[in-house]
């Protein structure tokens, strides 16, 4: 079995994936990619709230040929995510994107294989084999065991050329399957593997989908990066992919937030400013609790243990720190004095 620190170590761009290094948050935009503003710009305020690694999809020529000036306005390593076209790889290699997801098998020309792997090689860009449940080939039973001879497939490929520097993902939309898959996944192959659950759903069942198989594979100390794939904003793929790894313990300096659920002893309007925070939040990097209550009851006593927090009263609020009562301040001034109190911590 390679479990997480057992695996190669692969290099993209200035990032370490694999072995002992952390496991990675991963998302994808859904701009175009053509769109070279909005797509920096999205890359940039995922950049804020932890994502380590963004794909983008290169659909055709133009696509491939926007990522040079993409990579100039953003800092984490770039991702180009190709099917079956390897003009395209080799484009997004010569514009010099940091790796490519792309499936070997799925090309037919044996020499523009031999090509992109050279090119790979020569400028250190690993390759991400992406097999999930839409890829088997055609008549395959959705299983796993044709899921992992999938990925051997593909594997099988790039090993006969000498090439090493690969990343597995072998995702399906069922948690069991996608589990099962994993675990037989990190018993055969010594490479980081990429875990989410594909086509998860929407920024509700999604969610829910994602945790549990995502948090499943974790908890067997299997897996090096995370994409929770969502029918929604990529942010909210960057938000949750950290608390899962919170939660987990698999990853620091990352603030907690306790906020209560809100009843009718609640005299202030607590759900928007406990949203609020917690945006706020995911742009800090450091280990912090915040707690945002709703009234004395909940407020000191259950969460006496943040760092600093507030308790709701009529229309007004408590801060306390480590569950001592600091001063009392409007209800308007919460947020603000809120993340004054966050910034000077």
């Amino acid at each position: 079995m390679y479990y997480r620190n057992d695996t190669r170590v692969v290099k993209i761009k200035d990032i370490y994936m694999g072995g002992n290094n952390p496991v990675l948050i991963q998302s994808m935009t859904n701009t175009k990619t053509k769109d070279i503003d909005a797509t920096i710009n999205q890359i940039k305020e995922l950049e804020k709230l932890g994502c380590n690694i963004i794909r983008v999809a290169v659909l055709d020529k133009i696509d491939a040929y926007s990522i040079s000036k993409i990579k100039q306005g953003i800092n984490i390593p770039l991702v180009a995510d190709i099917h079956f076209d390897p003009e395209l790889a080799l484009i997004a290699i010569n514009e010099g994107v940091d790796k490519i997801r792309l499936n070997p098998g799925n090309i037919q020309n044996k020499d523009k294989i031999q090509e992109i792997v050279t090119e790979c090689k020569k400028r250190h860009i690993p390759i991400r084999i992406g097999v999930n449940s839409g890829s088997l080939p055609k008549g395959s039973e959705l299983n796993k065991e044709n899921m992992i001879k999938a990925a051997k497939s593909h594997i099988d490929i790039l090993e006969a050329l000498d090439f090493h520097d690969i990343v597995l993902s072998i995702k399906a939309s069922n948690i069991d399957l996608t589990y099962e898959s994993y675990l037989e996944a990190a018993k055969v192959f010594p490479y980081p593997l990429h875990i989410g659950i594909t086509e998860a759903g929407t920024d509700f069942k999604g969610l829910i989908t994602s945790s549990i198989g995502i948090s499943r594979i974790l908890d067997k100390n299997i897996g090096n990066t995370i994409r929770v794939s969502l029918s929604a904003s990529p942010l909210l793929e960057v938000k949750a992919a950290k608390e899962i790894l919170r939660e987990l313990h698999l990853k620091e300096n990352v603030p907690t937030l306790t906020s209560c659920p809100t009843c009718g002893r609640t005299q202030i309007d607590l759900i928007p400013i406990a949203k609020e925070i917690e945006d706020y939040l995911y742009t800090v990097n450091k280990k912090i609790h915040v707690a945002v209550m709703g009234c004395a009851v909940n407020g000191p006593g259950e969460a006496k243990e943040a760092d600093i927090g507030i308790a709701g009263g009529v229309h007004e609020a408590l801060i306390f720190k480590k569950g001592e009562i600091v001063r009392k301040i409007k209800e308007e001034d919460i947020i603000k004095e809120l993340k004054k109190e966050i910034d000077l911590f």
